[in-house]
């Protein structure tokens, strides 16, 4: 294996000691957390994407540990290409969850060894608050509607996002689906105003790019912030046949991993928003290479956050850091069990989450909560309802 310098200038080498995983449970899903520990008593964390099987990505982040027990943390780059490069099939997408976990820690290290939030070792910041947004719930145009009023007066968000399409859409005419999604989105659009910015989500429902078209237009007219993942991600083509069609900004990324997929669909300009997941794409600094070359293409990051309050910390340093950032999906961390997970976790003001000042991440795992949540074991099956339709359970 390659050896880095044992040397940061003058300072003394710090040496990786323990790798720690906390599977945790809470919020419907578990959250795989990363603890790196020092010989110089300073530790980091991060939080690695919960794939299914959760305890497939703990395994590998102990895998990891015998590589990285003895190097100094701080040679981030160094420790990711040895992870990313040495494994057998590079690019899996369990070894890119806990790759990215590892790395966020390693930032954390690096940000507390050196007395500075982890955003000031990345370029500085760029903006003082983090712009956010919440998903809205309901099934009738009008519960969809007072949701998102519920959220824009609870927490002053300047956007939320909803899923266009009503439920059952993979049983429903084509015709019902498409007027449904018009009406659910106009309902919204009403409630909230003309300024409030409303995303919809497909989540990659379709395999037609005509389908995909007929919704986009029946939701034109509400002006909404972008259409995500409308059509699968796997063929970059058919998105950017898609993109020739529609007028509203196309948004997709959550299932693209590292910097070699995003160069594929950005060199086709298929989308105007790009949604990486730093906890699955390889970590912060892969994150800032991919939005690089998303920003030579004039495309916008929006990432994508569904995880819990580690990683939500994680993409603010990396937004504060990055010009192109759009805004952030966000889910509130001021009731349990998310709010009992980190010791101070970060909160929304208005619709924007203030940058932390503290060194490294600037949060601290609750450790003695864990046990409050055990990690279920991850499964998904199919139910197959009375009326004929089928759901993920």
């Amino acid at each position: 294996m390659m050896q880095a310098s044992a040397q940061v200038g003058t300072k003394p080498a710090m040496k990786i000691t323990d790798l720690k995983t906390f599977l945790v449970g809470a919020g419907g899903r578990n959250y795989c957390f990363v603890k790196v520990e020092t010989d110089q008593g300073i530790h980091g964390v991060g939080e690695a994407y919960s794939c299914g099987p959760d305890e497939a990505t703990a395994a590998v982040i102990k895998d990891f540990k015998s590589w990285l027990v003895g190097q100094d943390p701080r040679n981030i780059e160094h420790l990711f290409t040895t992870m990313y490069n040495f494994t057998r099939f590079p690019g899996g997408l369990v070894v890119n969850a806990a790759i990215s976990g590892i790395e966020h820690a390693l930032w954390d290290i690096a940000g507390k060894a050196a007395g500075l939030p982890v955003y000031m070792l990345l370029g500085g910041k760029c903006r003082e608050k983090i712009r956010v947004y919440q998903s809205a719930g309901g099934n009738e145009p009008k519960q969809v509607a007072e949701s998102a009023k519920r959220l824009v007066e609870k927490y002053g968000y300047t956007a939320i996002k909803m899923r266009p399409q009503p439920s059952q859409d993979n049983v429903r005419p084509y015709n019902a689906v498409t007027r449904g999604a018009g009406e659910r989105v106009r309902a919204v659009r009403e409630m909230l105003g003309p300024d409030v910015d409303i995303g919809c989500d497909i989540h990659a429902r379709f395999f037609e790019v005509s389908r995909a078209i007929r919704l986009a237009r029946a939701i034109e007219p509400y002006n909404p912030m972008w259409l995500e993942e409308p059509v699968r991600p796997e063929n970059e083509n058919a998105m950017a046949k898609l993109a020739e069609h529609v007028n509203i900004p196309l948004a997709s990324g959550e299932c693209n991993y590292m910097r070699h997929e995003f160069r594929k669909i950005l060199a086709l300009q298929a989308l105007d928003i790009i949604q990486p997941d730093i906890c699955l794409c390889g970590g912060i600094l892969e994150m800032k290479k991919i939005a690089s070359m998303a920003e030579a293409h004039y495309v916008m990051v929006a990432p994508h956050n569904p995880m819990g309050p580690v990683a939500t910390a994680v993409n603010v340093h990396f937004a504060a850091s990055t010009p192109n950032f759009f805004i952030l999906e966000y889910h509130p961390d001021d009731e349990s069990p998310r709010k009992d997970l980190l010791k101070e976790p970060l909160m929304v003001k208005n619709g924007y989450i203030p940058l932390p000042t503290k060194p490294g991440l600037g949060i601290e795992l609750n450790e003695d909560a864990f046990r409050q949540y055990p990690a279920r074991a991850w499964h998904r099956g199919f139910d197959y309802r009375a009326d004929g339709s089928v759901g993920y359970i």
